[in-house]
């Protein structure tokens, strides 16, 4: 006779009356998957950009932020998986997902010699108006996964939004870099000073978010800054 522990039949129970699905496509999750099925998760489309330090997201930067490293994890077009995974952490409520997307973003920068020095991780912030509105930052919750996986501090106070800006969605380039200057700021620089901060964002599409908020960071005394996001519109 095969033993079944109680906390394996509860699970086994749970997933009858409740299944587990894909945060995606809606299909029913096997044991070994998490948030997302394989199938979604082999079809999210990788930006490969890993070990190129010269690479779209590392050029979007050049002249307009002093950095050391710039990447992202997935491609961002219209109808591919990577647009489907923002929509649904940033409008759906779905920090989770957030946060596992950013677990797998840590395993794709983990081992990386130029993300080993990194002393903290920053998440680019949200005013607190539209905190309050949308209930969490997506940004801090992909941050928290990659902190998870390269074993870095988070730290999601010291850098804030200062202005509450209009929606970025349907601005062009010279709109984004205008709707964001000068909006964000610095509690403490000093914390900051004489460290590497990685700034973690959603999605990077004109790279104007990433400069307003590298520029400020780099207001701390010999601070330097690479830059994440999860996916990056090309």
């Amino acid at each position: 006779m095969v033993l079944i522990r109680p906390a394996t039949c509860f699970k086994m129970l749970a997933d009858l009356v409740f299944p587990r699905v894909c945060s995606l496509c809606g299909n029913v999750l096997v044991d070994h998957e998490e948030m997302l099925c394989s199938r979604c998760l082999a079809d999210s489309p990788e930006t490969h950009f890993r070990n190129m330090l010269d690479n779209p997201v590392a050029r979007m930067f050049w002249g307009r932020l002093p950095f050391t490293a710039a990447t992202s994890y997935l491609f961002f077009e219209k109808g591919n998986k990577a647009r489907k995974l923002i929509h649904e952490i940033k409008y759906r409520d779905n920090k989770d997902l957030g946060y596992y997307m950013g677990l797998l973003a840590g395993q794709y920068l983990k081992g990386l010699i130029v993300f080993d020095t990194i002393d903290y991780i920053v998440p680019v912030p949200l005013h607190k108006r539209k905190l309050k509105i949308r209930g969490y930052n997506q940004s801090e919750w992909i941050g928290r996964g990659i902190a998870g996986v390269l074993e870095k501090p988070l730290e999601k106070d010291n850098l804030y939004r200062k202005i509450f800006n209009p929606s970025q969605t349907l601005k062009n380039r010279y709109s984004r870099w205008k709707n964001v200057e000068g909006i964000f700021d610095l509690h403490d620089p000093e914390k900051f000073a004489g460290r590497h901060l990685l700034l973690i964002d959603d999605v990077i599409t004109t790279g104007s978010t990433i400069e307003a908020c590298g520029t400020v960071l780099l207001k701390a005394p010999g601070a330097k800054v690479s830059v994440v996001s999860l996916a990056f519109a090309y």
